[in-house]
């Protein structure tokens, strides 16, 4: 079969990884902004009470994440929303796209023990289900889940029974778009496009807010690998095993942002800005909700979410290597 669909029956078959609940951190295969510190969703928040205060949005937008898995950055951002401007929480509208319905059942489930009735969750199988006035989407690491085409001098690969790569395809959409992004080997995404669409069209005003590794320009090579008990292994590494990792491990590549830009434009929603985690997060807001937290907490407290806080922004760790790009439909 041909890789990206070989890597969309690895993630989002009825038995592949992204099926079922992962942990996600120390007891998961690897570590996210959102389990780090919960600051990262409390700093998305600040955004959407930012551009709702600047009049782009109405009280009443939808707040949409995509892709939430345990559900755990929509509740950060609906606590800090409490937090900040409470009042919101009886206009703003809270929607998850989750194709998975035993995920959906446990989102509901998490946002029901957190929030009771104060909070109602609903959810699309898809971004065709949801049709809004105004929409605040947001996404963490979504974009390096997309199937994707691995490249290498013209050919495309195929992957067989025994999980044995092959470079003998051939495909004039994959292979313009290497040659766009000057590349004559690695991955090249397949579904962004449709993805951009799709969110231009569910509502007539919105921002789009995401955070993903990678870089605006494509890397020279192959960054195909697979995290399992965070431990990493290059994909063409001779010490995984590719059977048993199939379904059972993450499989991920670095974004090129040149590629989700140019979908979201050619959809209608241009880029209104691009920068490091680091960068984004603290222009954001997460050093005046940090000083909001020393003001009104225990020391102890601040000092162990100052810590977590660290792990987000500093460039050792999530603030340099990690991306945010943000898009508007006017």
């Amino acid at each position: 079969m041909r890789f990206s669909d070989y890597m969309s029956a690895w993630l989002y078959a009825d038995d592949g990884y992204y099926a079922s609940y992962r942990p996600i951190g120390k007891e998961g295969d690897f570590y996210t902004s959102v389990s780090a510190s919960k600051f990262f969703g409390g700093t998305i928040a600040k955004r959407l009470v930012d551009v709702i205060d600047e009049g782009f949005l109405s009280p009443s937008a939808t707040v949409c994440e995509i892709g939430a898995h345990h559900g755990y950055l929509l509740a950060d951002i609906v606590e800090f929303v409490y937090t900040l401007r409470p009042e919101l929480l009886g206009t703003l509208r809270f929607a998850v796209v989750e194709r998975f319905e035993n995920l959906r059942r446990q989102q509901r489930e998490y946002f029901a023990d957190a929030f009771g009735d104060a909070v109602t969750l609903e959810h699309c199988a898809s971004l065709e289900e949801l049709r809004a006035d105004d929409a605040f989407f947001v996404a963490n690491e979504i974009f390096d889940a997309f199937p994707c085409e691995l490249f290498y001098k013209g050919k495309i690969a195929r992957v067989d029974e025994n999980h044995e790569v092959h470079f003998d395809l051939e495909d004039e959409w994959v292979s313009a778009r290497a040659a766009q992004f000057g590349k004559d080997r690695g991955e090249i995404a397949v579904g962004y496009e449709a993805f951009a669409a799709q969110m231009a069209a569910a509502a007539a005003r919105s921002e789009f807010v995401t955070f993903d590794y990678g870089e605006m320009a494509a890397r020279p090579d192959v960054s195909l690998r697979v995290y399992l008990q965070h431990k990493v292994f290059p994909f063409f590494d001779e010490e995984l095993d590719r059977a048993a990792a199939f379904k059972k491990s993450d499989i991920t590549y670095d974004v090129t942002f040149a590629h989700v830009k140019e979908a979201f434009e050619a959809a209608g929603m241009p880029m209104t800005e691009y920068a490091t985690q680091m960068k984004a997060l603290v222009e954001m807001g997460i050093l005046e909700l940090l000083e909001m937290l020393r003001e009104n907490a225990d020391e102890k407290i601040y000092k162990q979410e100052l810590e977590k806080v660290k792990t987000l922004i500093m460039p050792q760790f999530l603030g340099e290597r990690f991306k945010m790009i943000r898009f508007r439909k006017e």
